[in-house]
């Protein structure tokens, strides 16, 4: 007998994004200790709740867990990667627009990076949002 298909979790995800020096930078932060993939580097954002949109889920991740108020929101992309702990499905949101200092509300780090990033290990799941930024930075060249 074959195990039922594990069900996908919907996690809402954030790419933060500025202008820094002319380069365009966007935030990673490490995932806190307790967590699978502790240390590992990622995109903020969360699981999406029951009742919640894309949208809602990551206002109330930003607050909970960086203490920014996001502005607008670009929807860009969706993307799955299946994890030995969980089944993903990512919902890519741009934010270009926040307000308020960021605190580590989790005990986390953060760091603006470019596509050339100096932090590691990245989460797995983040590498084909890291491809699509280089090929849409490569069409703006």
């Amino acid at each position: 007998m074959t195990e039922p298909a594990a069900k996908r979790v919907e996690v809402a995800v954030g790419i933060v994004l500025r202008q820094h020096q002319g380069q365009q930078e966007f935030l990673l932060g490490s995932r806190p200790e307790g967590k699978p993939y502790a240390g590992y580097w990622e995109f903020p954002g969360g699981k999406i709740e029951a009742g919640e949109t894309v949208e809602q889920a990551l206002r109330r991740e930003f607050e909970e867990e960086l203490g920014i108020t996001i502005g607008a929101i670009e929807v860009w992309r969706v993307t799955e990667h299946d994890y030995e702990h969980a089944k993903v499905r990512l919902h890519w949101c741009k934010v270009r627009d926040w307000t308020g200092a960021f605190e580590m509300r989790e005990g986390q780090q953060v760091a603006w990076q470019t596509l050339q990033t100096t932090v590691s290990p990245i989460l797995p799941g983040a590498f084909p949002v890291l491809d699509a930024l280089a090929q849409e930075q490569a069409l703006q060249a």
